[in-house]
């Protein structure tokens, strides 16, 4: 038995990020991992005596209260393991500038996946789903623009968020097409992709 349990669903791309940490450092045999599901609509069966917002993953510690949000997560893991998958002085700031970028293309296509599938068809908003796909089309420009060169550096946390934001474009809103404006990051995500720790946490097609 270990003293840390994993809370996680198998297609959530905040999961995803904790999973290829947990790779990358060799903490996998460490964590039990228990899965949940859910949605907005019910949380009934997610560890809410963990995490009141009834979201995953939910980390639970036998020395300490629960860790929540992926983030938050992925920063201890790293520095439990002493990985070094975040970068020290004034570099720290670009990299978590470039999670947070990730992190908010992640939350675009979330309520995007939700307004499209938890909602009454007569109640969708195609103006609020065309307004949320705007954002994460600014946010591939910007990759493309001005973040390849951090892309291509030292792997870390950047790129293990984009990644994983990225798959999750792929798996729910693949017609949309990020690829097309975006050689240089779509060249780069198929040799990321291609990583073991991603091939290891590929969520499955048909989840």
């Amino acid at each position: 038995m270990t003293d840390l349990t994993l809370y996680y669903g198998p297609t959530s791309p905040y999961v995803r990020k904790v999973m290829i940490i947990l790779h990358e450092t060799g903490q996998l045999e460490d964590v039990t991992r228990v899965t949940t599901t859910g949605t907005p609509l019910d949380s009934s069966r997610m560890p809410l005596s963990q995490n009141p917002l009834g979201k995953v993953p939910v980390l639970a510690r036998a020395d300490g209260p629960a860790l929540f949000d992926s983030r938050v997560i992925c920063r201890y893991l790293d520095a439990r393991a002493k990985a070094g998958l975040y970068p020290e002085g004034e570099a720290l700031w670009s990299i978590l500038t470039l999670e947070a970028l990730a992190e908010g293309m992640l939350d675009a296509a979330l309520q995007m996946t939700y307004e499209t599938r938890l909602r009454p068809e007569g109640m969708r908003s195609d103006a609020i789903v065309e307004g949320l796909w705007a954002k994460i089309e600014r946010a591939v420009a910007m990759l493309e623009a001005r973040w390849m060169g951090h892309l291509t550096g030292r792997f870390g946390i950047g790129q293990i968020a984009v990644g994983a934001a990225l798959g999750y474009l792929d798996l729910r809103h693949e017609p949309r097409g990020w690829r097309s404006d975006a050689p240089s990051l779509a060249t780069w995500f198929e040799g990321i992709n291609a990583r073991p720790s991603f091939v290891a946490t590929a969520p499955p097609a048909d989840g």
